[in-house]
C-alpha cells in the first residue's frame, strides 16, 4: 500500500501515522531514539505490507499484468489501490479527504526533526503536488509514476504504466473493493494487540 493508505490505516495516533509514512524509508531495525508509537507505526506499516502482498486478492490482481509490468507488478498496485482510496475515500474516512491530506502534510511540518532525509525531500514533493489527495487524479498518478521510474537504477516500464492501469481500472478496483476492508480490519486487530504480528518482509522499492 502507497502513502495514503498508510497513514489511514494507521488511525487517528500521529505517531503510528508519522511511522507509517516514514515505512518507506526507514531500512532495517528502526533508530531505537525515535518514540516508542513511532516506531509501532514503522512496524504497523511493515505489517500491512506483508498482509498485502500475501492477500489472495492482491495475488490474483497481480496476475492481470503482463510483462514486463508484472514484475513491477507490486509497485504498480499500490499506486492504483491508492488511487481507489482517494476516489472513494468518503466510504473509508468520515473526514474529506483534502482535509485529512493537508493533516498529514502538516503532520510532517510538526515533526520534521524525526523524519529520515528521503522523507523531507519527499514532503516538498507532497507540498507541489497536493498529496496524498492528489492521487484521486490520473495525471498525478502518472508523473509519480514517472518519478519512481527515474529513481530506480535499473531501466523500467513505470514511466509508461499509466495506460496499461486505465483499462484494468475496473477489475482493480473490485479486487480493492473486496481486499481493502480485511486490510483495514487487520490493521486495526493489529493496534489492538489482538493481530498475530505478520513478520517483516524484504523491503520494497520507494514509492512517490
Amino acid at each position: 500500500m502507497n502513502h495514503l493508505a498508510h497513514t489511514l490505516l494507521a488511525g487517528d495516533d500521529d505517531g503510528l501515522r508519522l511511522g507509517g509514512l516514514m515505512g518507506d524509508f526507514v531500512r532495517g531495525a528502526p533508530d531505537p531514539s525515535l518514540p516508542p508509537e513511532v516506531v509501532a507505526g514503522i512496524r504497523l506499516h511493515r505489517a500491512i505490507d506483508v498482509f498485502t502482498d500475501r492477500h489472495p486478492e492482491v495475488v490474483a490482481a497481480h496476475g492481470l499484468f503482463e510483462p514486463p509490468y508484472r514484475r513491477y507488478a507490486g509497485i504498480l498496485l499500490d499506486m492504483w489501490f491508492d488511487h481507489c482510496l482517494a476516489r472513494d475515500f468518503a466510504r473509508w474516512s468520515e473526514v474529506p479527504l483534502a482535509e485529512f491530506s493537508a493533516q498529514v502534510r502538516a503532520l510532517l511540518r510538526r515533526r520534521d526533526p524525526f523524519l529520515p532525509q528521503g522523507l523531507r525531500r519527499f514532503r516538498a514533493y507532497m507540498e507541489a503536488h497536493d498529496l496524498p489527495a492528489g492521487y484521486a487524479r490520473r495525471d498525478e498518478l502518472g508523473a509519480a509514476l514517472q518519478g519512481i521510474s527515474q529513481r530506480l537504477q535499473r531501466a523500467n516500464p513505470l514511466g509508461d504504466a499509466l495506460p496499461v492501469l486505465v483499462p484494468l481500472d475496473q477489475r482493480l478496483k473490485a479486487h480493492f473493493s473486496a481486499f481493502f476492508p480485511e486490510l483495514r480490519a487487520y490493521a486495526q486487530a493489529w493496534i489492538r494487540g489482538d493481530a498475530d504480528l505478520a513478520p517483516a518482509g524484504p523491503d520494497r522499492a520507494d514509492n512517490g
